[in-house]
Order: C-alpha cells, then sequence, then structure tokens
C-alpha cells in the first residue's frame, strides 16, 4: 500500500434540501483536492440532513430516500467525484423495490459507486430499517469499512470490521450536544450559534467540554487504538434542524493520535496522510494477534437480545 491522504469535512447542513447540501460537497471537495487530497468524507446524511427526520411519518420520508445507486444524488455525487478525479463518502436515507428504508453511506469515485453501507443501529425515524451486514471495500489500495454514528458506540462493531480486514475505518455522525445521562451532557444553546463571531469563547467552551469534545475524546481514540486502525470521523457543525452541533471532524491514527481536525467555527475540512508502516507499528495489531478466542468466543456469540435507547428522544421518537 501506498500512502494516502484523506480529508474529512464539517459543514451546516440545511434540512431536506440536497441541492444546497450537495453543492457545499462539491465546494468542500474541490478545496480538499486542491490541497492534494484523494478522499474526502462527509458527515452522516449529509445529502439531506439528518435530525429534522425523526418528524417524518413512512410517507415523508420515503418521498425523501432515493434508490442507490440510480437516484438522482448519487448519480450527482458520482459527477462530482467524476469532475474533481476524489472518491467522496457521503450520507443519504435509501429506499429499495421491496419499501424498506435505510440509512446508509457511500464511496464513489469517478468509475461509480464503490461501496454501500447501511446503519446497523439506526433511531432516528421509526420507520427505519437496521442494516445487517459489515462493509469492507478497496480504495486506492487499502481496505476500508464504514460505521454509522451510533455503530461505532458498539465497540464489537468496530472490532468486527477490523478482523475483517479493514484499515481505515470511515466514523460518520451526527452526534454529540445532546442530554445524556452522564455527566455534563446537554444540549448547547443556538443562541451562541448566532454570536459566534461576537463571542466564539463561550460557544467554543460548550463545544470542546462534556456536552462536545471531553466526551468524543473519551471512547473515540480507544476505537483506533485498540483495533489498530485509523479512523476518518465527521460530524455536522452548526443548526441540524433545532439541534446545535460542534464539528470538529477528525482523522485519528492506529495509535489513537488526533492527526487532523477541523477546528473553525464554521464549514472545514482537515487532511492527513495515512501511512501503512503504522498498520503493523500499532499496539491494536499485536493485541489483535494475541487474542484468546477459546476463552471468549462462545461469550460473543451467546444468545442477546437487543435493546437500543436514546436518552435524548422521547420513547415515541425512538
Amino acid at each position: 500500500m501506498l500512502p494516502i491522504k484523506i480529508a474529512t469535512a464539517q459543514f451546516e447542513n440545511r434540512s431536506n434540501d440536497k441541492t444546497y447540501n450537495l453543492s457545499v460537497i462539491r465546494s468542500l471537495s474541490a478545496q480538499a483536492k486542491s490541497q492534494g487530497a484523494q478522499v474526502i468524507a462527509f458527515h452522516e446524511c449529509s445529502i439531506t440532513g439528518y435530525t429534522f427526520a425523526r418528524h417524518l411519518d413512512k410517507q415523508q420520508l420515503t418521498d425523501i430516500a432515493e434508490s442507490i445507486p440510480d437516484g438522482e444524488s448519487i448519480q450527482a455525487l458520482i459527477a462530482i467525484a467524476k469532475e474533481l478525479d476524489i472518491a467522496i463518502l457521503a450520507g443519504l436515507f435509501e429506499k429499495t423495490d421491496d419499501g424498506k428504508l435505510y440509512k446508509a453511506y457511500v464511496c464513489v469515485d469517478k468509475t461509480g459507486l464503490l461501496a454501500k453501507y447501511r446503519k446497523l443501529h439506526p433511531f432516528i425515524n421509526p420507520h427505519l430499517t437496521p442494516g445487517d451486514e459489515y462493509v469492507v471495500f478497496d480504495l486506492l489500495g487499502w481496505k476500508c469499512g464504514i460505521l454509522i454514528c451510533y455503530d461505532n458506540n458498539v465497540i464489537e462493531n468496530v472490532r468486527a470490521t477490523a478482523l475483517l480486514g479493514a484499515d481505515i475505518i470511515f466514523m460518520p455522525h451526527v452526534t454529540m450536544c445532546t442530554p445524556s445521562t452522564r455527566p455534563g451532557a446537554g444540549f448547547v444553546d443556538p443562541a451562541l450559534w448566532a454570536t459566534r463571531e461576537t463571542d466564539p469563547t463561550t460557544l467554543r467552551a460548550e463545544f470542546d467540554g462534556l456536552k462536545g469534545r471531553s466526551w468524543l475524546m473519551k471512547w473515540l481514540p480507544a476505537r483506533a487504538y485498540d483495533n489498530g486502525i485509523y479512523a476518518i470521523f465527521s460530524n455536522p457543525i452548526g443548526m441540524d434542524d433545532d439541534q446545535l452541533k460542534n464539528g470538529c471532524s477528525m482523522i485519528l491514527d492506529p495509535f489513537g493520535d488526533v492527526i487532523a481536525e477541523c477546528r473553525r467555527l464554521g464549514d472545514d475540512i482537515a487532511i492527513a496522510t495515512l501511512t501503512p508502516e503504522k498498520l503493523r507499528q500499532a499496539g491494536g495489531h499485536r493485541y489483535r494477534n494475541a487474542r484468546r478466542t477459546d476463552l471468549y468466543g462462545a461469550i460473543l456469540s451467546a444468545p442477546h437480545k437487543a435493546v437500543q435507547k436514546v436518552v435524548w428522544m422521547q420513547p415515541s421518537e425512538e
């Protein structure tokens, strides 16, 4: 494998405004390409918007969703990738011929669709069907996987994707700045976004504290370190429906170190060069080789009923 240069992005998407969101995706992709990036990753549902979908009935969500790869938005994304000669990863709601709806994330390049992944743990709308498989695909000589938002909180998903051969895991999110049972969590006042130019300090304190980045850094570096993989984290910034999000899209190496991060209070990209040597140098590589599956294989495969609770959503919204 040769070194690969990857960008992660953050931007303030508009709910159900695919034309606008794709225009920003194109602009940031062009910016990344001009700085030498070969790949750029955007957040969960970056094409459609995300949080607003909790209000939609099945028909409304179906109207927004698209088929993959024949849908208009994926074809537009492929056209952008072809025009700029850059691989692009982005997300949207997917519909299938049999009437199912999924939270999907795709990777495209100038040749077309390279990979499609369906979120294993969707919750924003009750009409979404959970995905039922991991995805590992080739990208410029590297093995890559995708896990969307909540999927990464279930540590077995990251380990499974790594064991399937992924060297890089793209982790698109719409996360942070929501209530939780953990101390310090909560929404960030949208009024602070309106005054971000005149009072960036107060907003940054909220974004970087336990409501945001400080929580992220409790677990995200461990996913990269324990599994010896590169993690490409992408997250929106600004208002997503009625919730303020803090961005901080970042790239972590197999040592769990942040090697690039978006720090602007607005649309931004961060770029890092990934080298294959770190994959073997990292402790996670050695720890995976030292596994004793004879001790815990049966434990991990024991019958279990999955129960998913999202504290900030009302029971009727889950």
